[in-house]
């Protein structure tokens, strides 16, 4: 049971199913039942979604995880800031030129954003974001932005929660630019956290087109949470070597 003796959400045990599986590599039953304080039939509807999803292989008593690759935890914001920079602008610089001055756009939180704000300049849009640094940064540039009402992850530094999610109902964009810590055709986008999840499937759904931003390391690697189906979202990455994704109609590789 979590504090307070609210159950945990189907989302939220999933995310603890596979992030014990990925530290772990295989689990039973009766330790999942015992971790998550749940009943065991409930533990096995879960592991049967789970690998019907193909994020992990049901045996007896319990799962082992997938031959992939497999992400579990939120990398600090300032650690993944200093990753894949290069690649990071090179897409970011594309990102931006996208950008009308009748635009209304939505800004996710995350390091590829915050590369792609290198590139804003006053050009009439106007901006949401739940990233607290993003909305600094546009603001110290004279652009007109709003920030989501909520809780706010330190980790990430993003404004995560139900109230969140609550006030992005009001909005409608012509844009949205998401980051991701999985690409996966089968998987779609993913990310570690169900709240962060919900943000952005929240998000999205308000927008008229969605871009999602990828650095080549988040190709072919899988988060325990969907936020959004490979086809619903214009992927922005730098040249891809995996010859099934070049054959998708929505990827734009961005090249030096």
């Amino acid at each position: 049971m979590k504090e307070g003796g609210a159950e945990m959400l189907t989302e939220e045990r999933f995310a603890e199913i596979l992030r014990m599986i990925g530290e772990e590599k295989s689990v039973t039953v009766q330790e999942l039942t015992e971790r998550l304080a749940t009943s065991e039939s409930t533990i096995r509807r879960d592991l049967t979604a789970l690998a019907e999803k193909g994020l992990l292989v049901k045996v007896h008593g319990g799962a082992t995880a997938l031959e992939m690759d497999y992400t579990t935890k939120d990398v600090e914001i300032t650690s993944r800031m200093t990753q894949n920079v290069d690649e990071k602008s090179l897409i970011g610089k594309y990102a931006a030129s996208l950008i009308k001055k009748e635009d209304f756009v939505y800004l996710d939180s995350g390091s590829s954003i915050a590369q792609m704000l290198k590139y804003m300049t006053g050009s009439g849009a106007v901006f949401v974001t739940n990233g607290i640094a993003h909305a600094q940064s546009l603001a110290k540039k004279g652009i007109t932005v709003y920030l989501v009402g909520g809780m706010f992850k330190g980790a990430t530094d993003a404004v995560i929660g139900s109230q969140a999610v609550e006030d992005l109902k009001k909005y409608n964009f012509t844009k949205g630019f998401f980051g991701t810590n999985g690409v996966d055709k089968k998987h779609g986008f993913t990310t570690p956290d169900p709240a962060e999840a919900m943000i952005k499937k929240a998000a999205m759904e308000r927008c008229r087109t969605c871009y999602i931003l990828a650095d080549s390391s988040k190709i072919g690697q899988i988060a325990p949470v969907t936020f959004a189906k490979f086809d619903q979202a214009e992927l922005i990455t730098t040249e891809l070597t995996d010859k099934d994704l070049k054959k998708e109609k929505n990827i734009v590789e961005v090249k030096a």
